[in-house]
Formats: structure tokens, sequence, C-alpha cells
């Protein structure tokens, strides 16, 4: 075994084989060994023994956008990355738009790895698919790194990631399967989104409806798709609950296609939220409460859930922002329903990470990386009315304590100290809707 740098207890550790009492030894960023709680480690710089405090493998967000409008690319990353570490995510999975330049070619690429550099998170990087997009293209974007593609079906992206038609999705689904990557879809269908907007009054003052059907229609198209050219399908986000069977019809005669949520999606329905506050728009947007019961439902589904990864779903300046609160929100509702600390590890970081293909990260467990989160199940806390994200004002419990990237601490920072363990705000006795 190698020399041991740093050892973390605690009483809680989610491994593979469950949740344990165990000592998380470290080695030069990854993890060397999982021990006993109580065993002796001779010659450790650190040890940190978190007592009743849960260890988790640290989130893989997919489909992250970092920039706002206006904002210089750098200090996207920089701010969104600060944000994640707060929130227990050690790494994102940016998606190419409404980023600037969007990631349609290698030097957009390179411009954003650049950017990225000395974030505090592991990065990874979505190519976009757009009608302009040629084999080439997709085959030099893998080249250079990205973790897979990302195309839309109609507005989900931006400008620069125009729609893609179904002869060029299945063109492109082709090219994506023979790299052997995935390939995420914003399945709202174009031509039932049009029609919906064309029966909306312009002068109600209200946006154009997104009604569930065009993501049942759009997820007729992926699926077809991708039944013909084997691709590995991931639709994000997933919302319209109505179109579970759907999917899961199609995993039942061996269509690789699964699905992606958001908390916001799980955990707010749109009748209690205000709809002139900028600070609950998304694309598609919250659905009714009846919609998000049977989201739970499908989430919660025995057997192999279609629904297989849950992530922030973070537009900053254009949608929800929402990535500091990812877990405290989904542990909030999920414990509600009974579930435990191994279902949030599946939907946050190890289903993330296989559909990503970032093998050594997403487990607490010998070989892979030391990105950890030390998270406080029990912990209220309120979130600030000043937030700009969805969940301002409400009491939500769980906190991250601590994170590490590659065995080192990167929230909170050496000047920084951790919040008490328990809540002493004040404020409005509003809670995340379950």
């Amino acid at each position: 075994m190698p020399q041991i740098d740093t050892v973390i207890r605690s009483r809680r550790v989610v491994t593979p084989d469950g949740v344990e009492a165990a000592a998380v030894g470290i080695s030069s960023g990854r993890i060397a060994a999982l021990l006993a709680y109580d065993a002796s480690v001779t010659d450790a710089r650190n040890e940190i023994d978190l007592g009743a405090a849960a260890l988790l493998p640290g989130c893989v967000d997919l489909d992250v956008a970092v920039q706002a409008p206006g904002q210089p690319l750098r200090e996207g990353y920089q701010n969104t990355s600060a944000a994640a570490v707060r929130a227990g995510v050690t790494s994102i999975v940016v998606t190419p738009a409404p980023g600037r330049p969007a990631i349609t070619g290698v030097s957009a690429l390179k411009t954003h790895m650049t950017a990225s550099a000395g974030a505090e998170v592991n990065v990874a990087f979505l190519g976009g698919i757009t009608p302009r997009s040629t084999p080439a293209d997709l085959a030099d974007l893998r080249g250079a790194g990205v973790a897979g593609f990302h195309c839309s079906l109609s507005d989900g992206g931006a400008p620069d990631i125009s729609a893609v038609d179904e002869p060029l999705l299945r063109k492109a689904m082709a090219e994506v399967a023979a790299m052997e990557a995935p390939l995420l879809v914003h399945a709202e269908d174009a031509g039932e989104l049009a029609a919906s907007g064309r029966s909306h009054h312009a002068d109600d003052g209200l946006p154009a409806p997104r009604p569930p059907r065009a993501e049942r229609r759009g997820l007729e198209r992926v699926i077809s798709a991708a039944r013909v050219t084997g691709t590995r399908t991931h639709v994000s986000p997933f919302t319209a609950a109505e179109c579970a069977a759907l999917l899961a019809a199609a995993r039942a005669i061996g269509v690789a296609v699964s699905a992606h949520t958001c908390p916001h999606y799980l955990c707010l329905p749109a009748e209690t939220v205000p709809a002139d506050s900028p600070a609950f728009h998304c694309r598609p947007p919250l659905r009714s409460g009846a919609n998000r019961n049977a989201l739970w439902s499908a989430l919660l589904a025995d057997g192999d859930s279609a629904v297989s990864t849950i992530g922030s779903g973070h537009r900053p300046g254009t949608g929800v922002a929402a990535i500091p609160w990812t877990l405290p929100a989904l542990w909030t509702a999920a414990s509600r329903r009974g579930r435990d600390l191994d279902d949030l590890v599946r939907w946050t970081a190890t289903g993330p990470a296989e559909v990503a293909g970032m093998r050594w990260k997403g487990q607490v467990a010998a070989g892979y990386d030391a990105d950890l989160v030390a998270f406080d199940t029990d912990a209220e806390q309120t979130v600030p009315d000043t937030d700009i994200g969805p969940y301002a004002g409400r009491v939500l419990t769980g906190r991250v304590e601590r994170t590490w990237v590659a065995g080192t601490t990167v929230f909170p920072r050496p000047r920084q100290r951790p919040n008490s363990r328990r809540n002493a705000q004040g404020g409005p006795a509003l809670h995340v809707n379950t």
C-alpha cells in the first residue's frame, strides 16, 4: 500500500457496498485504501474525524453553464467553480452554450480550456452539434478532449446552438456512436413549441408556453434515432413525467436512452412560485405539483429507472442559478420520501460520472480520485433572502461542511470557518416542497 498522506474518518462513509464506518486513506490525490474506522495509520500528515457527518464522493454536475451574459469567460469559470465547491460539486461538465464562444469547434474548446485553468473543480466539456457541424468537426472535438456532445431540438442552447432537424439528428448520432461518446439532448420539439407560441396571445404579457407535449414529441424523435444508431443518449433536462413510460419502454427493448433532471423540478411545483420572477425561469419550465409527484415516482421506480442522474441545471443570468444548493435541496426532498445517502450518491455522483466517462470519479473506493464531501445530513440552514436562485428564504436540511478535490481541501478555504452545525438564522418558516 502506498504512503498515506491524509486519513478521513467518518461513521457514515458512502461506499459502493453501502454506508459504513470507515477511514479513507488518501495518497497523492487518490484513495489508497478503505480501512476500519479506528485503524491506526502511521506517518499520515493529516487526520480528520468527521464523526457522524457523512463522507460522500463529490458531485459530478452534468450540463452546466458557467457564464452570465456580458461576463468575461474566465470570471464565469471562477464564480461557478467557487459556488460548486461550496455545494459539494467537485466536477462540472460544461454545456457548449450559452457560454461565449459556443463550443462547436476546437478553437472555441481551447478558449474554454484556457479560461477554466485554475478552476477549483475538475472541468470537462461537451461539444455542440449544430446544423453546420460536419463529421470532421465532431471528430476533431472528440480528439481534442470533449467528454461527449450536446444538441438541441429547439432553443435549449443559444443562437449558436440552433435546433437540429431529424435527418441531422440521425446523422450526428451515427457519428457520435462511432466515437463511443455520449450525446446529451435537449428534447423539446421546435415544431410543438412554435405551434404553442402561435396559439398564445402575444399581448397578455406572459411568456409563450412550453407544454409537456413538446418534450413527448421530441423524445419520440430521439428514441427513434437512438434505436437505429445505437448512440448512448441522455435527455437533459427531463421534466415531463408523463413521458417516463416512453423512456422505460424504449429501454426495455434495448435502446440506450436515459434521462437527467434537476432538484428544482423535483422540489418546486409551478403553483407555488411567482410566475414573473426570473429566479424560477428555466427551459423546460417548472411543471405542476402533480407532475412533480409523478417525476419522483419515475425516479424512484423499482428496478432500472430511466431517470438516472440529477444535477443543478445551473444557468447563470439566463435561467436557474441553483448550483450552491443542489445537495441540500435534493436531500431535503429525498429524505422526506424515505430515501438514503446511497440514492443521493447514485443520482449526483456515480451515475453522472458513468455518463460522462469519468472512470475514476463518483465513488469512495480504492483507486478513485479523492474528490470528497463532508455532508451533515441533519443541519438546517435558511437560504438568504438575497440569494438569486429559486430557494431564497427556504429552510433546507443538510449542509456541506467540507469539500476535497484530489485530496486537497477547497472548501472552506483556510481563512474561512464553517458555519455552526445548526442554523441560527431567523427567517420565514418556509420549506422546500416535498
